[in-house]
């Protein structure tokens, strides 16, 4: 027997038992951006592993069970199943534990970043599946409830807001080929709140009519998404759907940051129900907020351990910039927060650049403003404080919590939205 393609059966049928695509494969045994590639001339007997990392393809499936078993929010067999939910462009899973919590089951999820996939699997013990894109439906679980924080940089500010010209826009379509497929009872879409003004409101409108079934307006070919995508808008969907704006703030959160939620029930399964009397969203407590009960005392951190003050450098930097606007006439620059603060600015994906839009005052210290540590910036997402926050460099882990969601905003939704599909399953 040729020693060299037994090699290529064993990878082969060591991911396949563990039903791990390619990418995060690669991305278990800690492989470059090149690594699906090789994984691939492996798995056809083009190359063969080198030693070592032959030790940890042999390894992987133990290494898989640690992560299980370590996983904090991992899920509990024993604990009795309310519905199944999918966890699309799932991020480090904000989304998907309040609905856990609340008595889901997570049967599929994806998420194509590696290094969020990374602290995803340290917390749930799962590895998402890659690429949305490359998976077809029929792969993916029957489910109760379809969840997504579809990618919003195309419909942001910083994204230029080019939206569906954008292939991060074009994600969209492919939520709608999976309720198309799978017609899953409910859904919650998460966007950021420029969506609701892009293109004149267009956009969301365009969303909304898909969603209802209501579209008649062909998609321009020039917008780029999947060929299931696009064959899958020729069937109608007929959910009722609504849309609200909820802020962080509102919900017990330091935190200025409002997002626009989208919620869908499937009117094909729930027969002769009012929605609009059935379904209410959240009451926000509006209790106070105030910065410093999630912040961290610092002050006895030694230079040497202090990764979160900013330098000189970049502090006279900051100042310049902030100074330049205000003689433009406009309110630009960063924004400087204490402990008495009631709430910050909106985390983003570039704070790990130079923490321009949070920055904690330490005057008081005779110190350069910091920025926030990586455990501050889970607990300004309503993140539980043993969600684990080392599992990538802090550079990555500032991005995944810029990217993330507010977790208390999602679980208010959540318990709205599960309180309505169990009193519409009992008429």
């Amino acid at each position: 027997m040729n020693l060299f393609k037994t090699v290529a059966d064993e990878i082969l049928s060591i991911r396949t038992k563990l039903e791990l695509g390619q990418a995060e494969f690669a991305n278990l045994l800690g492989m470059a951006n090149n690594g699906e590639r090789t994984i691939r001339s492996w798995e056809s007997g083009e190359h063969k592993p080198s030693k070592k990392k032959w030790e940890d393809i042999i390894n992987i499936e133990r290494i898989l069970t640690e992560k299980l078993d370590n996983a904090p929010f991992s899920h509990d067999p024993a604990k009795d199943v309310k519905f199944k939910f999918i966890d699309l462009f799932a991020g480090i899973g904000g989304i998907r534990l309040p609905f856990q919590q609340r008595g889901g089951k997570c049967v599929f999820t994806s998420e194509w970043d590696k290094f969020a996939q990374k602290t995803y699997l340290a917390n749930y013990g799962e590895m998402p599946q890659g690429d949305i894109t490359q998976i077809s439906t029929k792969n993916i679980p029957e489910h109760d409830i379809l969840i997504g924080g579809f990618p919003c940089q195309a419909f942001s500010q910083a994204g230029l807001k080019k939206g569906f010209s954008d292939t991060r826009g074009t994600m969209f379509f492919e939520i709608q080929r999976i309720l198309a497929d799978k017609k899953p009872k409910a859904f919650l879409l998460e966007n950021v709140k420029q969506l609701k003004g892009h293109d004149k409101g267009s956009t969301l409108k365009t969303i909304l009519a898909i969603l209802r079934g209501e579209h008649l307006q062909e998609i321009p070919t020039d917008v780029p998404m999947s060929e299931d995508a696009r064959h899958a808008l020729a069937e109608k969907l007929n959910y009722w759907v609504d849309v609200r704006v909820l802020r962080a703030a509102d919900f017990g959160v330091p935190q200025n940051r409002e997002r626009v939620f989208i919620i869908g029930f499937d009117k094909d399964y729930y027969k002769n129900i009012d929605f609009d009397k059935s379904f209410n969203w959240p009451t926000p407590p509006k209790s106070p907020t105030r910065l410093g009960d999630i912040l961290d005392d610092l002050s006895q951190l030694s230079e040497s351990e202090d990764k979160f003050t900013i330098s000189d450098k970049l502090w006279a930097g900051h100042k310049k910039r902030k100074e330049e606007h205000k003689n433009k006439g406009n309110g630009f620059g960063y924004s400087l927060f204490n402990h008495d603060s009631e709430y910050t600015s909106t985390i983003s994906a570039r704070y790990y650049k130079d923490g321009s839009e949070i920055l904690i005052d330490q005057s008081a210290l005779g110190k350069n403003p910091r920025k926030l540590t990586p455990r501050e910036c889970a607990r300004l997402q309503g993140f539980p404080e043993n969600f684990i926050v080392d599992a990538v460099s802090q550079g990555q882990i500032y991005k995944q919590f810029g990217n993330s969601v507010c977790m208390k905003v999602i679980d208010a939704v959540a318990e709205q939205m599960i309180k309505t599909m169990t009193e519409c399953e009992s008429k």
